[in-house]
């Protein structure tokens, strides 16, 4: 028996092929009507389509939903200009006439001038609902062309952005709150600031005139003396650590970077430190610098620095121990600086806790004053200038705190060359008696300068208790120098300086501010109005001293330039 094998045709092989192609094709063609059916119907867009004119020529669900037109109300009938807020709209012509130097009409010529020149552009735009109501939408706009390149239309896809606009404006308003707070604080602080240093200054100015007065003071007067000073500069210091940690944390701490010599500042801070090394016998050495290293940082806050870690080094060291501090490059463009002690050291558990506020690591207990605040402002300080500080210790050892800080080039210092110059004049002889006007309404403030003032035989001082009164005496009596408060009754001192600066009789005297205003931002304002130094509260006997000899010799030698005798 023989089997029949029947044979596909030739071209059934092809057919099936061609079948299998045409219901992928269908397929395709049913998915791609599927997405633009949904795209269309959508209603979380809108989609307008107009022709080459503007006219809208179709209105998707998403655009009727947000705007509340039905497409027959809009089709072949408006522009999508005309539900746009036309103040938007005239402020786009406006900018791209300008922009162009040439006249764009307000309307849909200017929505879509990008779009018409081949830029897809994307508007964040206000629309107008049918019932007169707003919200903000983002907008992309596109040109359609035909096979030959030619406009045939516009194609708008919007979003309703009212969710994301909200967000910003809660957002803003919640950063203006925060702003008016952290300027509240501020003022507060500076407030406070002013109220604690006023009566400090009477405290540690008396009892400066007290120790350094004549007959000098019993043994046990110097005691008592010696305890209201150390207590008085304490407490000055710890405001000034809570008011550097608030303004830090507020952000309004202000710092000004310069180029600053690490030698000068070693020396400042040796002889600063010395009498409590000695106190205390501890034996301190400096690096000898052969190379001058000049770091970019705020001087005065690198002093502050040092002088803490200085200060604990010494604080907290044995009897008899040693602090040595050395200097070496790190990394390219960068320097380190150590302070090694021998004290008891700490282990990594005390380490961690190191730079939290008012911790002191068990310290509470003992006779050190401190408040566990220097840490955390000095690592704040170094941060903001753009550096690093840390520790390594061993128990029973010694620690070794450092900070590093970029280098950078030096710059002419011309100004500090003269000032120094005028400084080398203090104390000169001078036949003259110079005439110092003190502007103070305070009266203990007034007494403790008087005091002072009656040491100095070169000096006589005239006193005006409001900003009008010493204006007038300025005027009448041309002094030498003036010594200024900040906040006086009537005008304020900065603006009797502004009117003392601004007449030709009286512009020249050197203004020297003293005021309990010792914020950052306040030393920075004064400085900036043209004060000639400014000094606060609670007065350093020899820094006032010091600053008065500036002032007067500065007076002495234009007066010498101008040839112009003093009235």
């Amino acid at each position: 028996m023989h089997e029949t094998v029947i044979e596909p045709a030739a071209g059934d092989d092809g057919d099936k092929a061609a079948g299998t192609l045409e219901v992928r094709r269908q397929q395709a063609l049913l998915k791609t009507g599927a997405l633009q059916n949904a795209i269309l119907t959508s209603a979380n867009f809108s989609i307008i389509a107009t022709d080459e004119k503007g006219i809208i020529q179709l209105f998707n669900v998403g655009a009727e939903r947000m705007l509340g037109y039905r497409a027959t109300e809009v089709v072949n009938r408006i522009r999508p200009s005309d539900i746009h807020d036309p103040e938007e709209v005239t402020a786009r012509a406006r900018a791209l006439s300008l922009e162009l130097d040439t006249p764009i009409t307000p309307g849909f010529e200017a929505l879509a001038f990008k779009a018409s020149r081949g830029i897809e552009d994307v508007y964040e735009l206000t629309y107008l609902r049918k019932d007169g109501s707003r919200f903000p939408a983002i907008v992309s706009i596109t040109a359609l062309r035909d096979d030959f390149g030619d406009i045939i239309g516009y194609l708008l896809i919007g979003t309703d952005n009212s969710v994301r606009k909200q967000a910003e404006l809660d957002l803003h308003k919640a950063m203006s709150i925060a702003e008016k707070a952290n300027l509240a604080k501020s003022d507060f602080l500076s407030s406070m600031s002013h109220e604690l240093r006023t009566p400090l200054s009477a405290i540690l100015g008396f009892a400066q005139l007290i120790e350094s007065g004549s007959p000098q003071p019993t043994p046990s007067q110097k005691r008592s003396l010696d305890q209201i000073l150390k207590a008085g500069w304490y407490l000055l210091d710890l405001i000034n650590e809570i008011l550097d940690l608030s303004l830090i944390e507020s952000g309004r701490l202000s710092l000004s970077p310069e180029p600053v010599l690490l030698a000068d500042v070693m020396h400042e801070c040796q002889t600063m430190v010395e009498p409590q090394a000695r106190q205390r016998r501890i034996h301190v050495s400096f690096p000898q610098m052969a190379v001058p290293h000049i770091v970019k940082a705020d001087r005065t806050r690198v002093k502050q620095v040092l002088i803490n870690l200085l200060s604990n080094a010494i604080k907290y060291n044995r009897p008899g121990g040693t602090v040595v501090v050395t200097c070496a490059a790190r990394a390219p463009g960068r320097i380190r600086i150590c302070v090694e002690d021998t004290g008891e050291g700490l282990s990594p558990a005390d380490i961690a806790q190191l730079f939290q506020p008012f911790n002191r690591l068990g310290q509470a207990a003992t006779t050190e004053e401190g408040t566990g605040i220097g840490l955390v402002v000095s690592k704040r300080l170094v941060e903001l200038m753009g550096g690093v500080i840390g520790v390594e210790s061993k128990v029973g050892k010694g620690s070794v705190f450092w900070i590093e800080l970029n280098l950078t080039e030096p710059q002419p210092a011309v100004s500090v060359v003269e000032t120094s110059a005028l400084a080398r004049k203090t104390g000169e002889a001078d036949a003259r008696l110079r005439t110092l006007l003190y502007v103070e309404d305070n009266p203990a403030n007034l007494m403790l300068v008087e005091d002072l003032i009656g040491r100095r035989a070169d000096i006589q001082l005239l006193i005006a208790r409001d900003g009008s009164r010493g204006i007038e005496i300025a005027r009448a009596s041309q002094p030498d120098a003036i010594l200024m408060d900040i906040n006086l009754p009537g005008i304020n001192g900065i603006e009797a300086l502004g009117i003392l600066a601004a007449d030709p009789v009286t512009a020249h005297i050197p203004v020297v501010a003293l005021s309990a205003n010792a914020m950052p931002r306040d030393i920075e304002k004064g400085l900036h109005a043209g004060f000639f130094r400014y000094l606060t509260k609670p007065i350093k006997v020899n820094e006032f001293m010091d600053t008065l000899d500036l002032a007067l010799n500065l007076a002495q030698s234009a007066s010498a330039r101008t040839g112009v005798p003093k009235p």
